[in-house]
């Protein structure tokens, strides 16, 4: 009998690709409402997750919560692993119940989310609706990735997974750029907004047609009468997830998923606190106040002097909205391993620029580094697992991917934010800076948080632009970034021979 593991791994070869147009025009509609779906589900879920650091960080008295970077990353940390591990459970439930039914639910669920958010603005009350989303979205993603699986083949993969994860980041755009409007109004629209956005793909849903419906149903009936024995869900999960090349792909992954979400978490906060945008505005615009929709396009404020931190972030996602296919059709001719490791050394290298110094358009540069790396690795990562999953268990290995992002983010976010909170942040950094102008304990204690920096501005007399350069070199703040990044070349480096392990392994005739 043929050894199995050999069998699966030889399926990581590669297949020639058709050319990018040919592999768009080989796409089914059903391809498409996916991609309309996950489009609206991230438009709704970026519109929140991109400004949770601003809103939890932000005083009470801006509207915020008030809450320590730290205690952020707390949140982070039970919201991104809950959200990561979920469906490596409910990917296999979506094989064997529907994916249509799981993806309404999620969506019921991801409704809620939103609302507690907005009516609980406490830190208990963000806490219960993140994990209440974590819920919604964890049980959203097998199906939607399980069906783009399904329409998808080995010539087509690499545009689908590429022209797919461009969908993904349409939403990821749109969202900063409605919600970084509303929030300036009140934080509370920006809930009930993506609540209202994400109640649409109850229309999508209606012209959803799941692929090989009737042979799942088919199945269900002979495991129901009993002419097909069905194994127990948990122990199948297990044995797929314990293969040598799951595992060793998983644990390397997670190092990019480290750095995906410290740029998330870490990039708002960061940009806010040190980063002077309104040198971005000046040269295109000069003395002049830009119109409205570029103001809402860069995400700017309500006066249009200044980019907002998550229109900076924003630009990742504009970049890979218009560039995602080409970096697909380029990334088709590479090997999936040797992509996701080029990737990743694209995206440590950002961070190294992030380092550097806190200038607006070298912050541009980093950004566009990051997102060139993200183009090549992550999509690539959908690929491989798609193209190694046995048909009937496409969900549930595209459920596995989660399990990088699960350990990769929930530790990104809780020592990212940890790190940054500690020593970095502009509120931390501003206490040590009115301790060492004499100001006592007590008094500094008693400034709240996020209110730090205007206390040293009162104290001092000094201009806030030039004392936050002053406290940005006195207090090497870019300096966390430079370790962050060491993780980084360091999954790059595993990817690397991971690939060359793989492929080794895929040239050895399995056993007889």
């Amino acid at each position: 009998m043929a050894n199995e593991e050999s069998v699966r791994t030889n399926k990581v070869t590669d297949v020639e690709q058709l050319g990018t147009f040919a592999a768009i025009a080989s796409l089914s509609y059903v391809f498409w409402i996916c991609g309309g779906m996950e489009m609206v589900e991230r438009l709704a879920y970026y519109g929140v997750y991109s400004l949770s650091t601003l809103y939890a960080t932000d005083p009470v008295s801006a509207g915020g919560l008030g809450i320590t970077s730290g205690e952020m990353g707390t949140i982070f940390f039970y919201w991104l692993l809950l959200q990561g591990l979920l469906p490596v459970f409910t990917g296999g439930l979506s094989d064997r119940f529907g994916y249509k039914e799981t993806i309404a639910a999620s969506t019921v669920f991801k409704i809620l989310g939103y609302l507690i958010m907005a009516m609980f603005p406490s830190f208990w009350g963000f806490f219960m609706g993140a994990l209440v989303l974590a819920f919604g979205t964890g049980i959203f993603k097998p199906g939607i990735q399980g069906t783009i699986a399904k329409t998808a083949n080995r010539k087509n993969s690499a545009v689908a997974w590429g022209i797919f994860y461009q969908t993904v980041n349409w939403g990821g755009f749109l969202g900063p750029v409605l919600a970084g409007f509303l929030r300036q109004m009140s934080w509370s629209y920006v809930f009930f907004a993506c609540a209202a956005i994400i109640s649409l793909n109850f229309l999508l849903l209606l012209t959803y047609k799941e692929v090989d419906k009737e042979e799942r149903l088919a199945h269900r009936a002979k495991v129901k009468s009993g002419e097909v024995k069905e194994g127990n869900l948990i122990l199948d999960s297990w044995r797929e997830f314990t293969r040598p090349t799951l595992l060793a792909y998983m644990l390397l992954f997670s190092g990019w998923w480290f750095m995906m979400f410290l740029y998330w978490n870490l990039g708002p906060v960061y940009f806010r606190d040190w980063v002077d945008t309104a040198v971005l505005v000046q040269t295109f615009w000069g003395d002049g106040t830009p119109g409205e929709f570029a103001k809402r396009f860069w995400v700017m404020d309500l006066e249009g002097t200044r980019i907002m931190p998550e229109g900076l972030v924003n630009i990742n996602s504009l970049m890979i909205m218009i560039f995602c296919f080409l970096i697909a059709g380029f990334s088709a001719k590479l090997k999936a391993a040797n992509s996701m490791a080029i990737g990743t050394i694209f995206s440590a290298s950002a961070f190294v620029i992030f380092g550097g110094a806190n200038f607006a358009w070298l912050m541009v540069l980093a950004v566009v580094f990051f997102s060139i790396g993200e183009m090549l690795a992550s999509p690539k990562s959908l690929e491989f697992l798609g193209n190694i999953a046995p048909d009937d268990k496409k969900a549930m290995y595209l459920g596995f991917y989660n399990l990088p992002f699960a350990f990769g983010s929930a530790v990104g976010g809780k020592v990212g934010l940890g790190f940054y909170g500690e020593y970095a942040a502009k509120d931390t950094v501003a206490r040590s800076a009115l301790a060492e102008n004499g100001m006592s304990a007590v008094d500094i204690g008693a400034i709240p948080n996020g209110e730090a920096f205007d206390a040293l501005v009162a104290l001092t007399g000094a201009a806030p632009g030039a004392l936050t350069d002053q406290l940005y070199v006195s207090y090497s703040v870019g300096d966390i970034f430079y370790a962050f990044a060491l993780i980084g070349f360091a999954a790059a480096l595993g990817l690397y021979l991971f690939g060359r392990w793989t492929y080794k392994r895929a040239m050895v005739p399995a056993a007889a």
